[in-house]
């Protein structure tokens, strides 16, 4: 091990992938963590089985005799007891990803495997990093290398943001290095589908029967993709479908109509977990379907707006969607039943269905 000199700290080579750790000869504990952009000292030492480390600060704004003498003043503290109740260091971005991942309050499972998702592709090189090395100026030039697709950049770097602040709230951590990036501006989609006899159309014209029912049952729900992806047939029953785990956190009953089981009715012969099955996918269920000209959300925008149209009260068809209701009285004290909001189904059910054309024709 070498002594960690400055002339050896400003001469040790930035890494091309991961990070190098340089620990003092003589100052037991002290450590140097050389990355590809930056260069940052720790104290680190074991205690209780576990490792515990304590950032002093980067390389040249916090020099080697600095950086030493803090080294030397922690292991006089440890030794005296006290370093347990000492600020131990920032954690790795995986770390308090799972952290946060872990919230008993946090959404469903998909949303879960979603976050994983997007930081395994994206933000891979950095996992591994303590929150405190991810700089201003890395961000920033992560949220421009994915200009290519917008949406997807601010909702990478907004995820990122959850997690620092989650962390901050248990860690000393500076202000997130997210608040230096001007984020792209989103234009939601919006579309809905104008010609639902042209649906109709496209919709019969699909050869798998899973994927035509699949598109059906969007429709006559508002369901979000996922929830109708992982339907299984234990949760639909003769008057509702019951979806365990939402995107919002919460369990969700949705009354349903004989439409309803017109469309799942030819699907039961084919599976008996789940309502979507796909033998040939690890999961068991279908994890998308054939594109029609109109994505799975333009199908519950449609209902949302059809709805609408055809009077249902704003704040009922919210209950429909499964949104979050804006007042406290919705959110914590009115909590309609089933029954209560079957009318309103099926007046969109019934509206659906003269503006489509719907009708059953496969056995």
């Amino acid at each position: 091990m070498p002594k960690l000199t400055e002339t050896f700290a400003r001469k040790a080579p930035q890494t091309k992938t991961g990070t190098d750790k340089h620990w003092d000869s003589e100052v037991k504990g002290l450590i140097l963590f050389v990355g590809k952009k930056s260069k940052t000292w720790y104290f680190q030492r074991d205690v209780g089985g576990q490792t515990r480390r304590m950032l002093i600060g980067r390389f040249p704004v916090i020099s080697a005799e600095a950086a030493r003498q803090t080294a030397l003043g922690y292991a006089l503290e440890w030794g005296r007891g006290s370093g347990k109740r000492i600020q131990i260091g920032a954690p790795t971005l995986e770390a308090a990803m799972e952290s946060y991942l872990a919230r008993p309050k946090l959404r469903s499972e998909t949303h879960k495997i979603g976050v994983r998702q997007q930081f395994q592709i994206h933000l891979k090189d950095w996992l591994r990093l303590p929150l405190d090395e991810i700089t201003k100026s890395m961000v920033v030039d992560r949220h421009r290398s994915m200009a290519a697709t917008p949406s997807g950049a601010n909702h990478v770097l907004k995820y990122f943001r959850t997690v620092w602040n989650h962390a901050r709230r248990v860690h000393d951590l500076p202000e997130n290095p997210t608040a230096a990036i001007e984020w792209y501006d989103e234009q939601p989609d919006g579309r809905i589908i104008e010609d639902l006899k042209l649906w109709r159309q496209e919709v019969d014209g699909l050869d798998n029967p899973i994927h035509r029912a699949f598109y059906e049952l969007l429709l006559f729900t508002g369901f979000r993709k996922s929830e109708a992806l992982t339907l299984e047939w234990k949760n639909v029953h003769e008057g509702h479908i019951h979806l365990p785990m939402t995107k919002n956190g919460r369990s969700f009953d949705l009354p349903i109509l004989p439409v309803h089981h017109e469309i799942l009715e030819p699907l039961r012969r084919l599976g008996r977990t789940w309502v979507f099955p796909s033998p040939k996918a690890a999961s068991g269920h279908i994890t998308s379907a054939r594109s029609l000209a109109w994505s799975p959300h333009a199908h519950r925008r449609t209902f949302a707006t059809v709805a609408t149209e055809a009077g249902v009260l704003e704040e009922v068809t919210g209950r429909l969607l499964n949104h979050t209701p804006l007042s406290i009285t919705g959110q914590r004290y009115a909590k309609p039943s089933i029954e209560a909001l079957r009318p309103a189904m099926q007046v969109v059910c019934e509206e659906l269905r003269q503006r489509s054309g719907f009708t059953i024709l496969r056995s």
